[in-house]
């Protein structure tokens, strides 16, 4: 049975060693989380092509088995409603969901951007280059092992966090609009993508001083008040760039293409559905939509 295969890849998790298994495991590497029933013959049929997945990646990759009818508790919490559901974890967050049956091509899509690679010891490597100060050459060997290995996301993340250090913010920008779709699709590449954004305009402020120093209203001068939002969330200040961006609502809910809506929602999704900013601001955010 699902829960009983003896394997050092895969565990099946309870309401006591979740945490354990689930988030601390998630900060060395993907784990991916099983929610499945006996009594769902997908999750039977489809477990073989998971058995097969995380003994083909040789301790890349945990599976944690969550048994839905007696675990009851976590599915709850997880609002699982059907299985079989997968969850796959990075870094003690969610990063990926698929329900239903997945085929092997449908799981491999799921996990193989988060999976360690050959490749990422050249980040490391390059990094001390960096430090050195030898900064052509680091920008050089990840350059070089993207031609090697193109499906790497972390390879082109490096290097827009390298630039990012750099204050290099618009190549950065034109980097990543110019990366293949399957590499624009992680999370970690999209996060980082509306980040840029943030520090893009952040950059534009000419004295910081003067503006932090005025009035949140900034006397109707909606660029200034655009700068001041980008500069506190880029500086993880989101409770004064939240409020920042309602007051831009307030004046022109339509300023520069809708800004302050697209990055409240960007916020959100940065966010805990609990976290009390958007607790807080997802309620009110609905009103500027009608």
């Amino acid at each position: 049975m699902v829960d009983s295969l003896d394997s050092p890849y895969i565990h099946a998790a309870n309401v006591e060693n979740f945490h354990s298994l689930v988030i601390e495991n998630s900060k060395r590497g993907p784990v991916l989380v099983n929610f499945w029933s006996k009594k769902a013959g997908p999750c039977l049929r489809q477990y073989p092509l998971l058995d097969k997945l995380v003994h083909d990646y040789k301790g890349r990759l945990l599976l944690i088995n969550v048994n839905a009818d007696s675990e009851l508790k976590i599915t709850r919490e997880m609002g699982i409603t059907s299985v079989p559901t997968l969850k796959l974890y990075r870094d003690s967050e969610i990063v990926g969901s698929r329900h239903g049956y997945q085929s092997e091509q449908d799981l491999i899509e799921l996990v193989d951007q988060y999976i360690a690679r050959d490749s990422d010891q050249i980040i490391a490597l390059a990094i001390q280059e960096f430090v050195k100060d030898n900064k052509s050459n680091a920008y050089d060997m990840i350059t070089q092992e993207i031609l090697q290995d193109p499906d790497n996301p972390r390879l082109p993340l490096a290097i827009g966090k390298l630039l990012k250090h750099e204050r290099r913010f618009q190549e950065a920008q034109t980097l990543f609009a110019s990366l293949p779709e399957n590499i624009m699709k992680n999370n970690d590449i999209i996060r980082f993508k509306q980040e840029l954004n943030f520090f893009s305009i952040a950059n534009e402020i000419t004295d910081l001083d003067a503006l932090l120093s005025q009035e949140d209203n900034i006397n109707d001068d909606l660029v200034a008040m655009q700068q001041r939002a980008a500069f506190f969330i880029a500086n993880q200040d989101h409770e004064k760039g939240f409020k920042q961006l309602q007051n831009i609502m307030d004046k022109d809910k339509y300023f520069d293409d809708s800004f302050a809506r697209r990055s409240m929602l960007t916020l959100i999704g940065w966010l805990d559905v609990e976290h009390p900013l958007v607790k807080q601001y997802k309620p009110a955010l609905r009103r500027y939509t009608h």
